[in-house]
């Protein structure tokens, strides 16, 4: 019989013994705004693989620690009623990101106020320099405007040059897809957060 090699059984116990726990996920505190009714609280919900049959409008915030392969986001959601959102930056300090969930099957009213918010949203000091995730919630209805009609109505070209930003469309029934814009996003905090070490 073959006597066995030393140095093998070394690697192998080095291998067992000496792997020590994996490298912790970085975290990540995010602020979630849009309008009531735009689906935040649904996606977040599904996300954290849970059933978004009994959820209720958030009316103040909520927080959630969302899991992925590579990171975890503590994703802070502002309720998007009238008498809210005047209140939402109050709540932006401390975010490294931001997501803006939009209704893309609402009406002309709300299309507008959401743009208006998001403009506000894109330009308030403390969000500035922030990646974004845009989200073009409820693609799956009929009266749902494509990506491009949402890019062209919002002015994303002319406002957000220069800026962090992405804008997918998305609904409850594209989970793959959800979590790809979320990938996306994370790509982008990572590469903030790079930059951040090198200067």
């Amino acid at each position: 019989r073959k006597g066995v090699d030393l140095k093998t059984i070394e690697e192998c116990f080095r291998a067992l013994c000496c792997k020590g726990p994996p490298p912790a996920r970085p975290e990540y505190d995010l602020v979630c705004i849009g309008l009531t009714g735009s689906g935040k609280t649904s996606l977040l919900s599904k996300l954290c693989s849970e059933s978004p049959d009994n959820v209720v409008s958030t009316t103040g915030f909520s927080i959630k620690a969302v899991p992925f392969q590579n990171a975890i986001l503590n994703i802070k959601e502002l309720g998007g009623a009238d008498n809210i959102r005047k209140y939402w930056s109050r709540y932006y300090q401390g975010s490294q990101g931001v997501i803006f969930v939009l209704d893309s099957a609402s009406s002309e009213d709300d299309l507008e106020t959401a743009r208006n918010e998001l403009h506000s949203a894109l330009q308030h000091p403390q969000l500035c320099t922030l990646p974004f995730l845009i989200l073009a919630n409820h693609q799956d209805k009929p009266a749902a405007r494509s990506v491009q009609e949402v890019k062209k109505y919002f002015e994303l070209e002319p406002l957000a040059r220069g800026k962090r930003w992405i804008l997918q469309p998305c609904s409850l029934d594209d989970m793959e897809a959800l979590k790809d814009s979320f990938s996306q996003l994370i790509n982008l905090l990572e590469e903030k957060d790079h930059e951040a070490v090198r200067m």
